[in-house]
């Protein structure tokens, strides 16, 4: 992972990988001791997509890059909600039907924070991070997916504490 520093919980990693993503791993790298909300989001592959059967799943990628991008989204994320504790892997390569291909840990005083800066995190990815992805169907056909306008985030209303 890079990113982070010193002693204690990790502080915004990132990575780019090629093995599978160990979900316990990721979340072991937040958390602090004024922490009440620690978050884990998985996005995993699915068995469809337009209408059409799945079989598996590449993701390629400039992973130098990927990872400069990956980082400077989760120090948006972090900024925003004045926790750095966060820590996003990316898989690539070859993936099967319920893999874990993203995860987002996040670690903050309370949910609201914890929730908005994973939600940034996860569609700032699709918007932005330089991988591409290849489906492969269970007819044998495979198609890169084409980039998608993704709607803005609205604003999280203010949550109780």
């Amino acid at each position: 992972m890079s990113r982070g520093a010193g002693p204690g919980p990790a502080r915004s990693r990132v990575a780019i990988v090629r093995g599978s993503i160990d979900p316990g791993e990721v979340l072991a790298l937040v958390g602090g001791a004024g922490d009440g909300a620690v978050l884990l989001f998985l996005g995993t592959v699915r068995d469809h997509a337009d209408g059409r059967r799945v079989d598996g799943l590449r993701y390629e990628a400039y992973q130098e890059m990927a990872e400069g991008v990956l980082g400077t989204i989760a120090d948006e994320a972090a900024g925003q909600i004045g926790s750095d504790r966060i820590a996003v892997v990316h898989r690539i390569g070859d993936l099967a039907i319920g893999e874990v291909s993203v995860a987002i840990a996040v670690s903050s005083p309370h949910r609201a924070e914890a929730y908005q800066a994973s939600r940034y995190v996860i569609e700032e990815i699709k918007k932005r991070l330089p991988v591409w992805k290849l489906e492969q169907y269970v007819d044998g056909e495979a198609a890169w997916v084409a980039g998608r306008k993704l709607e803005a985030i609205a604003e999280p209303k203010e949550m109780a504490r």
